[in-house]
């Protein structure tokens, strides 16, 4: 039965015959059956698809952040970083990992222009976990997320090309035998969009990366793994002029500047990570690991810039006059560190433990100032001497040790009331610098119940830290403009109680499936180290000087709003405060409301045209003049509001065998895209440059993020 019949008449046989017969399979060709079902989170990190990262419409070239940017919980104000805040934490709050290894963000990057590519690359990633909080003992001590990103390892040869007006990537991938390589060259230049600010110059940026992830199977029991990364981020600009019009419709302001001068940034990182993995045994694996994490930069600039305040209402001149702005800021950064980790299996129980040496070197040279002057007289004005409104200069040295210990257990057990995941734990670290040991106990609950298996109920709890690196060292002192800079050997690492409870519904609208899922959180932060932010730039007090707390609620809506895609729209409420020096104050990242949406769609009845929709509404954040306390951030900038649009369309498809032989065998897909950036063309706000007049009186100019902007691009899949 399930092979063709054959059938052979015999006349007048006689002597010995042989007949060799070959039966052909007789199957039936049922169509295509699609099971669809969406993903239950049972823990506190949830899967994130990857099947949307190539035609996603990017504008940093960094389409994982950006994805994960679009999550419940998570914000972003700035579309040409790839940084993100998550439940009121800061960019420096949030822990990435490669393949188990932890990697880190350049320190002295101060704006979004400034920043390349990310070590991520996406053409590279096969899987990807992300929790906005309550997050198990196995990951770092980070105070709000963490995301783990997985490479894949290539089962055939596989690759892909891409090229677009901001830049150009190239992907490859194979197996012989044991061994499996993957490796990506990247290419970006965000010069076409730069040239949509509203300070108009000659923008020269080029960021170049290269990354490989080799697998070797040694034997049945072990592996041999390694992963290498180099990138080269230059930044030049050499500014020309500006013109911004700001304020209310009854009280418009223009501002005019002409500018000298350039900026010229160079970030260079390496980063290499081993690892032999064996099988002890049936249930037990063992994995011993080293890597390296190097990081050069330098920011170098100095713009004078001459300007005009006017009010149009009434042609009134508020002011004139200059400012300069001057930098030679070094560092050198390097990482080693040395792992292992052992995990074993028994019967309903997974136990994983990790031991990790780390040793941490920070060498910065840095010096800043800057001077105003207004209607001819330098400010503050003084009739002795000739003070800058603010001047830094740090000359620092850092060299420590941490030791990281964990050990978790992760039960799964169904019982008769229904299915229970219960994850336990705790951290144990001690840093050389301070001497510090902390002790971060941590546990979170799944449950279904058997009642009503559409239903998932989730609890974590634990103790959170930020253990510091080195910014949050650099104790700054302003007195009449004069910063000066010490490293405070008594700092502590902040702390955070988080408690998170959740709820997980699962329903099918027209037969296809969604969830709607509810979290509600809340972090008591104690020994908190106060910090100022100036678009993507954070700089700490170098103090434990604060205390505070950040509430809310998530709302998220996931499911194919379209057979076979994956859409969700997320709504989020928040509050963060900070109690400073007996005053109750907003924390940095006080964002009371946040809405991402994310949208795919097709063409009916084709699938060569694609569509994907993505649209970030968020509440301004408090700021306030520059070089002062948190204090005295009184003002509350305007909703962040973007929406980008990516379109594609499949150019060839190669279905049949003749088709493959005519184009090329190996070609699998072409698709050409095209995107629209900031389609409602809003002028959002990064930062804000303060002017000001003889009388002191300072005014909060605007700089505007980037317009409305089209790309194409076109990928090849082989």
């Amino acid at each position: 039965m399930g092979y063709e019949r054959k059938k052979k008449v015999l006349l007048r046989p006689h002597g010995k015959l042989v007949w060799n017969v070959s039966l052909r399979s007789s199957g039936t060709d049922m169509g295509e059956l699609t099971v669809s079902e969406v993903r239950r989170q049972m823990g506190a990190t949830q899967e994130i698809s990857t099947k949307d990262l190539k035609r996603l419409p990017s504008t940093s070239g960094n389409a994982v952040e950006e994805l994960v940017a679009t999550q419940a919980g998570v914000s972003t104000h700035n579309e040409l970083s790839s940084q993100y805040n998550v439940r009121g934490g800061s960019f420096d709050e949030n822990c990435v990992y490669i393949n188990g290894v932890e990697v880190y963000r350049p320190l002295l990057v101060s704006s979004g222009q400034q920043e390349g590519l990310s070590v991520i690359n996406s053409d590279m990633v096969e899987r990807i976990q992300f929790s906005a909080g309550g997050f198990a003992a196995q990951y770092g001590d980070k105070m709000s997320s963490v995301l783990d990103i997985t490479y894949r390892r290539p089962e055939r040869h596989e690759g892909s090309a891409s090229a677009s007006l901001l830049g150009a990537s190239v992907y490859d991938g194979f197996r012989a035998g044991k061994l499996s390589l993957s490796q990506g060259l990247r290419y970006k230049s965000n010069r076409y969009m730069l040239g949509s600010l509203q300070t108009k110059g000659e923008y020269d940026p080029s960021f170049l990366d290269y990354q490989a992830y080799l697998s070797l199977a040694l034997s049945s029991r072990w592996s041999f793994d390694v992963i290498g990364y180099i990138s080269r981020n230059r930044y030049h600009f050499k500014p020309k002029d500006r013109e911004t019009n700001f304020g209310t419709m009854e009280d418009v302001k223009s501002f005019r500047v002409y500018f000298d001068g350039d900026e010229q940034d160079l970030f260079r990182t390496l980063f290499g990570a081993t690892s032999l993995t064996g099988r002890l045994g049936e249930r037990s694996t063992l994995t011993l690991g080293a890597s390296a994490f190097t990081t050069k930069e330098r920011e170098t600039y100095d713009i004078q810039g001459q300007y005009w305040l006017d009010d149009t209402n009434t042609s009134e001149q508020l002011g004139v006059g200059t400012y300069m702005e001057h930098a030679r800021n070094l560092l050198t950064s390097k990482t080693q560190s040395l792992r292992a980790l052992y995990s074993f299996r028994s019967g309903e129980h997974y136990v994983q433990a990790g031991l990790q040496w780390k040793h941490e070197m920070v060498r910065e040279n840095t010096r800043e100032w800057e001077f105003r002057d207004s209607a001819g007289y330098s400010m503050p004005h003084t009739v002795d001497r000739l003070p800058l409104i603010y001047n830094l200069k740090s000359k620092q040295s850092v060299g420590s040790n941490r030791l990281e210990f964990f050990l978790q257990d992760t039960w799964r057990h169904e019982a008769a009331t229904g299915i229970f995941s219960i994850n336990y734990g705790a951290r144990l670290s001690h840093w050389s610098w301070n001497g510090e040991t902390l002790f971060s106990p941590r546990a979170s609950i799944g449950f279904v119940p058997s009642a009503n298996d559409n239903i998932t109920i989730r609890l974590a709890t634990g103790m959170y830290y930020q253990a510091p690196f080195y910014k949050e060292l650099r104790d700054t002192t302003t007195v009449d403009g004069a910063t000066l800079v010490e490293l405070n050997r008594d700092i502590k690492s902040q702390r955070s109680f988080q408690v998170v409870a959740a709820t997980e519904y699962k329903f099918r609208v027209a037969e296809r499936p969604f969830k709607f899922t509810t979290e509600a959180y809340y972090k008591a932060q104690s020994r908190l180290n106060p910090y100022n932010v100036d678009n993507v730039k954070v700089v700490y007090y170098g103090r434990n000087e604060g205390s505070g707390y950040v509430a809310g609620v998530d709302f998220k809506v996931y499911g194919e709003f379209v057979p076979g895609t994956d859409s969700w729209i997320s709504f989020s409420l928040m509050k963060a405060q900070m109690k400073l020096h007996g005053k109750t104050i907003p924390q940095p990242t006080d964002q009371r409301w946040n809405i991402n949406f994310f949208f795919s769609d097709y063409f009916p009845g084709t699938d060569r045209w694609k569509m994907t929709l993505k649209m970030a509404f968020a509440h301004g954040l408090p700021f306030g003049p520059p070089h002062s306390g948190l204090e005295r951030f009184a003002f509350r900038a305007p909703a962040y509001r973007r929406v980008d649009l990516g379109m594609s369309y499949r150019l060839l498809r190669q279905e049949s065998a003749a088709r493959r032989r005519a184009i090329g065998r190996n070609l699998r897909d072409a698709w050409l895209g095209l995107d629209c950036f900031n389609l409602l063309g809003i002028s959002n706000v990064a930062s804000y440059l303060w002017v000001t007049d003889i009388s002191n009186q300072q005014y909060a100019v605007p700089n505007y993020l980037t317009g409305r902007l089209i790309n194409a691009r076109l990928t090849i899949e082989f």
